[in-house]
């Protein structure tokens, strides 16, 4: 089995990290994994899912180029005020 070592890990992240392998009753390997295969398999299902979303919007004949962005909303929305 693969071996990562991490290198100046800020001790904030340690701490919460520590904090929650005690609370789950894990060690801090075990809860290390824990949280790389969550944080992983959010962030590929994350972006399958942008993908079927840009799809659909093919799909029904929009443009994703002309579907604004998120950034864009938040940009226009702060620009009212």
């Amino acid at each position: 089995m693969p071996t990562l070592q991490v290198r100046d890990l800020p001790t904030e992240i340690y701490n919460k990290l520590n904090y929650l392998a005690e609370k789950e009753h894990r060690s801090l390997a075990q809860q290390t994994i824990v949280l790389l295969k969550e944080g992983i398999e959010k962030r590929l299902e994350n972006k399958n899912r942008r993908k079927q979303l840009i799809a659909t919007y093919e799909g029904i004949g929009i443009d994703p180029k002309l579907v604004p962005t998120s950034e864009s909303l938040v940009r226009e929305d702060r620009d009212s005020r």
